[in-house]
């Protein structure tokens, strides 16, 4: 059995929902565990990315559109709001939502066609819309600590 370049150093289950948390010192770490990731994802499942800015969200992404078998280059739609990313099976739809604040249903509901859909929709700073998103979401915490090293990230999942 090959071992992990990552360390999974928390797996727990409380009230229906499985937390694992991984530990990652390197973008190329981040991107394997976003990988693993995409492994249990499915049409129709929506992931509120949080962190702070330059903590790694994008190279999440990145990792959850390379297991998806996506050959464009992925970049953060900070101007436009929404990426589009068709894999081999799945589509990916990449939000920024940063620019979004103080937002209501009846202001985004064109978010449903891609909440509704047969994609997966990966939300960087969810936090700005979170009043709005569907039941059922699953969440990825992604927080630096700079004392562990430039580099380290504490990757925090919730399903």
């Amino acid at each position: 059995m090959k071992a992990r370049k990552y360390k999974l150093f928390v797996d727990r289950k409380a009230k229906d929902v499985v937390v694992r948390t991984f530990e990652s010192r390197s973008e190329a770490e981040t991107v394997k565990i976003a990988k693993d990731f995409a492994k249990t994802l499915k049409p129709g499942d929506i992931v509120a990315l949080a962190g702070d800015l330059g903590a790694g969200k994008t190279a999440f992404t990145k990792g959850v559109a390379q297991a998806f078998g996506v050959s464009a280059d992925v970049t953060s739609p900070t101007f436009t709001i929404v990426n589009q990313y068709d894999g081999e099976e799945i589509t990916l739809y990449h939000f920024d939502a940063y620019r979004l604040e103080n937002v209501s249903v009846d202001d985004c509901d064109w978010l449903d066609d891609y909440f509704f859909s047969e994609g997966v929709c990966l939300i960087e700073w969810a936090q700005n819309i979170e009043a709005i998103l569907p039941r059922g979401y699953k969440t990825v915490r992604i927080e630096k600590n700079i004392s562990l090293g430039q580099d380290y990230r504490e990757i925090v999942i919730e399903e």
